[in-house]
């Protein structure tokens, strides 16, 4: 067992709760393995149930509201029993990882501040004994992998990573929470959008990719905000051109952003492709204008109309 979470013993039942998993890292629609170890102080203990639950931090909608810690799925291991003083009692478990739990690490590395745990909990009147949080370490589905390192190789920068306690309208979700990812807009498209925010909602046999344009901005009054839904499945995931299969998302979402701004400072349209097999052209002297580096004029200017 690699990772442990252990309580301190309970101020009157002398009992303390040991959680291990076999492997923290999961992915979503997985299973994590491991157990629960309850041991009994100098007397006997009635135990009502024990519970495992995945615990992360999460924002409000809210904005001034602080972040606070969300129970978003849970699972009972156990009903009523009696753990007589002195002895233990070992509970085995698979827990199901729901398919839309939040991704918290990428490449091998944790998402920038987002952390999760596995918390078991001991339900003894009057109170609850909740032992140690354990680690959890959620990495992408392939098609989620896929996505994220597209967005990379197209030039989008990673601005934010974050959990927001709150359903989005309109989309079919079994968790009280969801997942969004922030980036900086990549040079090829900036113009029609600034910032790019991604969701994932994810089941079974596919994903649901929302990308949500200059949500920020809007709620400063600086532009329009808009969303836009895409779904691919997971079955065929590895023989998919995934650049060619994001950019197209891309084009199409940020054209009918651009389609329904009211300045015509954005308005350009994008038409070039995304796939740069040369190396960058040399610099433009001054004077001549900058077209664009992947075939064509670039986005905004370079053109034969200079829209």
């Amino acid at each position: 067992m690699r990772f442990t979470g252990v309580s301190p013993e309970s101020s009157w039942t002398g009992l303390t709760v040991r959680t291990a998993l076999t492997n923290p890292s999961t992915r979503p629609g997985l299973k994590l393995p491991g157990r629960v170890t309850v041991t009994a102080g100098s007397v006997d203990v009635p135990v009502q149930h024990v519970r495992l639950g995945l615990v992360t931090t999460a924002e409000s909608e809210d904005p001034s509201a602080p972040r606070r810690l969300v129970q978003f799925h849970e699972a009972a291991l156990t009903g009523a029993f009696v753990l007589r003083a002195g002895r233990g009692r070992t509970i085995p478990f698979e827990f199901p990882v729901p398919w839309e739990t939040p991704v918290t690490v990428f490449g091998g590395v944790p998402l920038l501040s987002l952390r999760m745990g596995l918390r078991t909990e001991v339900a003894i009147e009057p109170q609850l004994d909740q032992g140690a949080l354990v680690p959890v370490f959620v990495h992408p589905l392939p098609t989620q992998a896929h996505v994220l390192a597209a967005l990379d190789t197209l030039g989008f920068s990673l601005r934010q990573a974050g959990l927001v306690d709150a359903r989005l309208p309109g989309v079919e979700q079994t968790l009280p929470l969801h997942q969004r990812i922030g980036y900086w807009v990549a040079p090829l498209y900036a113009g029609p959008i600034t910032e790019l925010e991604l969701v994932f909602v994810t089941n079974a046999a596919g994903l649901e990719v929302i990308l949500w344009m200059d949500r920020r901005l809007a709620l400063a009054g600086v532009t329009h905000q808009s969303i836009s839904r895409f779904r691919v499945w997971h079955a065929g995931a590895d023989r998919r051109d995934w650049v060619a299969t994001v950019d197209g998302w891309l084009r199409e979402a940020i054209n009918r952003h651009a389609a329904t701004a009211a300045h015509a400072d954005w308005s350009a349209q994008i038409t070039e492709s995304a796939h740069v097999s040369r190396p960058p052209d040399d610099p433009v002297p001054p004077g001549f204008g900058l077209g664009g580096t992947a075939g064509s004029a670039g986005v905004g200017g370079g053109g034969g109309d200079g829209t």
